[in-house]
């Protein structure tokens, strides 16, 4: 089994929270959440919003088991990262949103980006999918999200839009389909 590393508190003066009216606090303590169906948050498509959302994923996820918690905030942090990478989300002034909805077997979190960038890229804005892990990528420094996605989410997919892109996944509370706790 993976050694889990906890995800860190966000501290009050660091500036991450400073957009974040006092009454949304509770979205991003870590600690179990007021019952809810479904809670989203639109972040700023900026890197110094990766810690909040990630502190977002880890409050939905508070409730469940350190694995679980763990998994669902690594694979939701991943799609963020990529909303920020490879979308106009990341470009000046550009927000991306994470909804994760609540059900009776499992977590789903909804990812949606602004699309293709508008700065053509040399690949010519090739879809991302997942490649099998293996050699060399497995040691990869980047270009392994999606793969850890299909790794490790329960089921996962896209809504195939390049204008505005959803990508999703979905983990069972029991973590059915997902390798992690083979890996």
């Amino acid at each position: 089994m993976p050694t889990l590393v906890s995800v860190p508190a966000l501290a009050e003066d660091d500036g991450v929270l400073a957009g974040v009216p006092d009454e949304y606090r509770h979205y991003f303590n870590g600690r179990p959440p007021v019952p809810f169906t479904k809670r989203h948050w639109e972040f700023r498509g900026e890197p110094r919003s990766v810690p909040l959302c990630r502190a977002f994923l880890d409050t939905c996820a508070a409730s469940r088991d350190g694995d679980f918690r763990y998994v669902f905030s690594l694979l939701g942090t991943e799609l963020a990262t990529n909303a920020l990478r490879h979308s106009r989300s990341g470009e000046e002034g550009q927000t991306f949103v994470l909804k994760v909805t609540r059900g009776a077997n499992g977590l789903t979190l909804v990812c949606r980006d602004n699309g293709r960038p508008t700065s053509a890229r040399p690949d010519g804005g090739r879809v991302l999918v997942p490649e099998p892990m293996v050699g060399d990528r497995l040691t990869a420094e980047s270009g392994r999200g999606l793969a850890l996605v299909d790794s490790f989410a329960t089921t996962w997919g896209d809504n195939g839009h390049p204008s505005i892109r959803k990508v999703w996944f979905h983990l069972a509370y029991d973590m059915t389909g997902s390798s992690w706790p083979a890996a």
